[in-house]
């Protein structure tokens, strides 16, 4: 930025393309700060934890010199007015970004839809990879540790580009991947030929390469009419890329053509997840000319892209941000293909020109569910059209069928939706789906579900007289600490199932972390510290108590202290860690890059793998303990043994300095991760599990034991006994904590029954008690 310390004023700051963009400006150098007279609080707070101020509208600062404004605000906003008075200038989003990316080498992510979930991965893979590009998503990551945007000083962004305004004319890209064209956005493009001719031009600025799909003769027609080079993507393409053993969660990919030939996974299901993944590898492809061993190992989804937000044995709900009717149906038929049973889809219109506009296409998208329910239209700033509102679907739907109905609110649509599950007894899902505010009525309806125990097909957890402890200690925490009743779990674990916490905390400090441990300790509720949740099976009926997670940022603190060693804050990942180790020449550590946890919660579970355990490059731990005293000891005071830690037991690691046994050239550690990776890739399933089910019996392996009775592929609901090593159990999609016990109740069973062994289980289990499980 040529003005580093320019004092940008957000309005609507907490817009999804709007936090994003601030959070680049702030890493850039200036002075950032916005308001929001409709804040979602994830966003508030991750704003507030980079020292982005986020407020309810009111006074303009004086110090202003911009103002950037979301096209949902409207022009006699207060705020807009001053702004005007005072002479100031005010830019659109897109325009913003435009000029903060003036002399960048873009790459620009454009489409009616996908662009998000392409970006993410395309954000996924760079950063697997090492490659300090900069990036912007116009969305969150479903993982709370990767940040929406970054700035950096190398020439490289990954970005996508809204079209919706027209300021897409504002970018010149190095190459542009356009993952569709579908005509939309009518309140600005009055034809398909306007939006036509706006795509072509942005070709004709691209600077080196369009990529977009092999089967899309539209996008090849504009192409070639702008005479840009273009390469295309897909299983016939020019980076071939053909999808196989899709189970509906995850699909393996096969590249060929442009690309090194090679086979890889991505954790989505469906042929549009497929397709969006190969836009992402090409544009990585065609500027780096590199892929990584492993993508998208680790990816996890954005917010409100197929999101679950429950999962129980008959039910399962699904919240997704499709709003044009192709990405509808392809949501559906995904659903239609992961799960059996009745489909109801609750659906929000998002503005009234596109429900006019794609009235009957609605209709259509929507009639694949077996019920649906109409809520009013999400006007997202525009004014009524009487032709564009939820009347105009119903009036597209065929004489006689009579599964759509229309809600004047979502107030009296919950109760329709509960006696909707009841009717049947069967299993069922329900989508809520739009891009308006039905995510709030979503999360809303799953906490009365999970409040309700008469609720059918759910399991819930029953509030004991101690909830009020709670709501008199949440005032007194930090307002960047997070702490919320009945969480999900499931999302937040490496298997993927089980019910929720009671409780849950993802404290700001330590200072907050002890007042949460003292008060569930005074009224006698148990506590659990989740780590990445990798080594833990959760059980469908949750958790009655307090479940603390250190994600805030400052727990991931990393730094070289004395020669040598290295200090990582709980909330590190190994990952990350060994990355940093390797960048300055630190050896040793190498061995840790597989293991998908935190530092807090490998060091309470000693954790190891290729031969070696965390305790062995370990000279201090930092930790609290149970009456909230903050320690840091040395080695020599811990006991680890196999898988467990005995002083970490009723105690919180909080960070641990870890010390390199020898020094070396970069290049050289890291070609040792590389093996180890390699070597991982070949004897572990990449499908998601929980690690090591069993421990391993003396003198002896549990995944032998195992494999030597045929029980590869030993398969219980949607959880199955890995075929790539027998000691993994795999959540194929959809999966519960119910039928990932039952298979190790089963495997532990014909291991005694036929070898003479009993297996202990290596994974811990929340909510429940193994011995109670296994019998």
């Amino acid at each position: 930025m040529d003005q580093p310390r320019d004092n940008v004023f957000f309005l609507g700051l907490g817009g999804m393309g709007m936090a994003p963009l601030a959070l680049y400006l702030n890493e850039a150098g200036c002075c950032v700060r916005g308001c929001d007279d409709h804040w979602r609080e994830p966003v508030r707070r991750l704003l507030e934890r980079q020292g982005i101020a986020a407020a309810a509208c009111g006074e303009l600062p004086a110090d202003t010199s911009r103002v950037v404004y979301s096209s949902a605000v409207a022009p006699e906003h207060p705020i807009m007015l001053a702004a005007r008075a005072r002479g100031l200038g005010t830019l659109r989003r897109g325009e913003m970004l435009a000029e903060a990316l003036q002399g960048r080498r873009l790459i620009a992510v454009v489409g009616s839809h996908g662009k998000t979930t392409t970006t993410a991965l395309l954000i996924h893979a760079l950063r697997a990879a090492g490659l300090d590009a900069g990036y912007l998503l116009g969305a969150l990551f479903a993982d709370p540790e990767t940040p929406p945007a970054r700035h950096t000083e190398e020439p490289w962004v990954a970005a996508e580009i809204d079209e919706s305004d027209g300021t897409i004319d504002n970018f010149s890209p190095e190459i542009t991947v356009a993952v569709n064209f579908d005509w939309d956005h009518a309140d600005h493009y009055r034809t398909q030929e306007e939006l036509e001719a706006t795509f072509i031009n942005l070709f004709r600025r691209t600077r080196q390469l369009v990529l977009f799909p092999q089967w899309d003769v539209r996008l090849r027609r504009l192409a070639e009419t702008a005479g840009t080079p273009f390469r295309t993507f897909g299983p016939e393409g020019d980076y071939s890329v053909r999808a196989s053993s899709d189970d509906g969660a995850r699909q393996r990919l096969a590249l060929n053509g442009v690309f090194p030939k090679q086979v890889l996974e991505v954790p989505l299901g469906g042929e549009f997840n497929a397709a969006n993944a190969a836009a992402a590898l090409a544009a990585m492809h065609s500027a780096f000319g590199e892929i990584p061993a492993e993508p998208f190992g680790a990816f996890r989804g954005v917010s409100r892209r197929q999101d679950v937000l429950l999962r129980q044995p008959n039910l399962t709900v699904y919240a997704d941000y499709a709003h044009h009717p192709a990405e509808i149906a392809a949501f559906l038929r995904s659903l239609r293909a992961q799960a059996s049973g009745r489909l109801l889809v609750v659906f929000q219109p998002h503005r009234y020109t596109r429900t006019k506009q794609f009235a009957a296409e609605l209709a259509e998208a929507l009639g694949a569910a077996d019920r649906v329910f109409l809520l009013p239209v999400y006007a997202a700033s525009e004014s009524p059209l009487a032709e564009g509102t939820t009347a105009a679907i119903l009036a597209a739907v065929p004489a006689g069928l009579e599964k759509f109905s229309s809600h004047k609110s979502f107030d009296g649509l919950a109760t329709t939706l509960l006696t909707a599950l009841a009717e049947h007894s069967g299993a069922a899902t329900l989508a809520f789906v739009g891009a308006g505010d039905i995510d709030e009525h979503a999360d809303a309806f799953v906490r009365r579900l999970t409040d309700e125990s008469s609720t059918p097909n759910t399991t819930v957890i029953k509030k004991e007289n101690t909830l009020d402890w709670f709501d008199v200690l949440r005032p007194r925490l930090h307002s960047e600490t997070l702490a919320h009743r009945n969480e999900p779990l499931a999302d937040k674990t490496t298997l993927g199932v089980g019910g929720p916490a009671l409780y849950y905390a993802e404290p700001a400090d330590a200072e907050d972390l002890a007042r949460l441990l003292g008060a569930a300790k005074a009224v006698g509720v148990p506590v659990f510290c989740l780590g990445r949740g990798s080594n833990l099976i959760v059980a469908d009926s949750g958790y009655s108590g307090l479940v603390i997670r250190l994600s805030h940022q400052n727990w991931k603190k990393l730094h070289l202290e004395t020669a040598g060693r290295v200090y990582a804050g709980a909330g590190v990942r190994l990952k990350e860690l060994c990355g940093f180790a390797a960048r300055h020449g630190l050896a040793g550590l190498e061995f840790l890059e597989g293991i998908p946890g935190s530092v807090g919660g490998s060091l309470r579970m000693n954790a190891g793998a290729m031969g070696g355990w965390i305790f062995d490059v370990i000279e201090q731990v930092e930790y609290l303990t149970a009456d909230g005293e903050t320690r840091r000891s040395p080695r020599n005071e811990f006991h680890p043994g196999y898988r467990q830690c005995p002083e970490l037991l009723n105690a919180i690691a909080i960070g641990a300095v870890f010390r390199s046994p020898a020094g070396g050239p970069p290049e050289e550690i890291r070609r040792r991760m590389e093996t180890f990776a390699s070597k991982r890739k070949e004897s572990q399933p990449r499908e998601r599990s929980a690690g090591c089910l069993f421990k391993n019996p003396p003198g002896g392996h549990a995944g032998k034991l195992i494999d030597g009775l045929g029980l590869k592929g030993r398969r219980v609901g949607a959880v199955e006994v890995s075929n790539i090593h027998a000691n993994f159990i795999i959540n194929h999609g959809g999966g519960t904590a119910t039928d990932a016990l039952a298979l190790a109740r089963q495997v532990r069973g014909e291991v005694q029954a036929r070898c003479g062994i009993v297996l202990e289980p290596e994974v811990l289990l929340l909510g429940a008690k193994w011995e109670e499980v296994l019998g």
